[in-house]
């Protein structure tokens, strides 16, 4: 009984997260705030100063593809150099994003900051899965993701929000719109650079080498994590090729279906976002019961029928309510796969992979976002939804099929692929 007893308390020890891991959240999600904002000026704030929805998408676009363009070095330096000055790179480009956007609403000066915040994004993925899963085991790893989620989501939020006190400050102090998003982004400005200058503290006693103890040579990937990435990169590619038709452009579809601006769409998105922490929650306790495969299907492809029911809501308020409930959805699924990922390759691939695994979802999603706003600006609001549907449920199906018997071992044992 005491041996008994003796393991579970080491289980439930191994459970908690790191204070380091919750403190690396906390800091780094600052920057979520900056990022949630420049969404909605994009997205929102742009077609309401005359910007087609065909140039708003080419910004977005443009912006994965700068991620893409630097993920992959970025993932193979975080791999075999270290990751805290990758991250502290990418948490430091932010701001400079922000200050740009403050000088005007021109679209060229947006798609400079796009490209700014493409390439800190592609800093950021290429570390940050992996530096929380080097931080973590394979016990408390899931729920680290969690809160990463649940923190992120909800900063982000703010920043998605903050529209919606636009008009209220426009009455009180008689101020314009153009005034206004300038100098949100501003201050935004300053918030964002919070990150990197706490993490930079935090940080100064990080060992600033690979999971592997320092430079690795040979082959890019270990074979089981080629195995590996090869399958998963199926089902994330089908999702950014259904995503970008419409998911990047929702506040455009708001705006030119309803006429709603973006003191409604980004609070919108700000409630979507909540709702995603939320269900980050519950996220956990899912794959406990159902394991995580099977709880990463569950709700992936219900998001996908609540997805294909919003152009054919009656009204604004119900399309968003629906819309709501699909980013609940599809997004518990996000801190079970990046978990099951960072277990499921070799420990020291996992900047590479993370950079892989965001790269695969990123380029189709540029290239349909391009795609997604040309079909809205020729007048069609529910096809690009209905195409979504399609390619969700392949991705659904194929991720099942792929990975139904692959199951996440410590790190000192091997990893199963395939049928067995």
């Amino acid at each position: 009984m005491r041996g008994s007893g003796s393991k579970m308390m080491g289980k439930a020890a191994g459970l908690k997260v790191p204070a380091e891991v919750k403190w690396l959240i906390l800091l780094t999600s600052f920057s979520s705030i900056g990022y949630g904002y420049l969404t909605t000026a994009i997205a929102a704030y742009l077609p309401e100063k005359g910007v087609s929805s065909g140039q708003v998408g080419l910004i977005i676009g443009i912006s994965g593809l700068a991620m893409i363009i630097s993920a992959i070095p970025f993932g193979l330096m975080s791999d075999r150099i270290g990751r805290k000055k990758l991250l502290l790179v990418g948490l430091t480009a932010l701001p400079l994003s922000m200050f740009i956007c403050s000088l005007s609403a021109d679209p060229d000066l947006y798609m400079l900051a796009g490209i700014i915040s493409g390439v800190a994004e592609g800093a950021i993925l290429s570390t940050w899965n992996a530096m929380i899963a080097d931080k973590t085991t394979v016990d408390n790893r899931e729920m680290a993701f969690s809160i990463s989620f649940i923190v992120n989501g909800a900063l982000g939020g703010i920043g998605l929000a903050l529209p919606f006190v636009f008009p209220i400050l426009m009455g009180m102090g008689g101020w314009s719109s153009d005034q206004l998003h300038s100098w949100t982004f501003l201050v935004l400005g300053f918030v964002t650079a919070i990150s990197p200058i706490t993490v930079h503290r935090l940080l100064r006693g990080h060992q600033d080498l690979a999971p592997s103890g320092g430079l690795r040579r040979g082959s890019f990937l270990k074979e089981r994590s080629k195995k590996t990435l090869v399958r998963f990169s199926i089902n994330n590619t089908l999702i950014g090729l259904g995503a970008g038709l419409i998911i990047p452009l929702v506040p455009t579809w708001f705006y030119l279906k309803y006429g709603i601006p973006d003191s409604f769409s980004g609070p919108l998105l700000a409630l979507s976002s909540l709702s995603i922490g939320v269900a980050a929650i519950f996220s956990t306790r899912l794959a406990h019961r159902h394991g995580q495969v099977k709880a990463i299907v569950m709700t992936q492809g219900f998001s996908t029928i609540f997805m294909l029911a919003i152009p054919f809501m009656p009204g604004a308020a119900w399309a968003g309510m629906v819309y709501l409930v699909r980013s609940a959805m599809m997004n518990m699924a996000g801190p079970i796969m990046d978990s099951y990922l960072m277990g499921i390759v070799d420990k020291d691939d996992r900047g590479l992979a993370s950079a892989i695994n965001s790269i695969v979802w990123r380029v189709p999603n540029s290239v349909t976002t391009v795609i997604g706003g040309a079909m809205l600006a020729a007048g069609y609001f529910a096809l690009p939804f209905v195409l979504a549907a399609i390619v969700y449920m392949l991705a659904v199906t194929a991720f099942y099929f792929n990975f139904r018997r692959v199951k996440v071992h410590d790190e000192t044992d091997t990893i199963a692929i395939g049928p067995r």
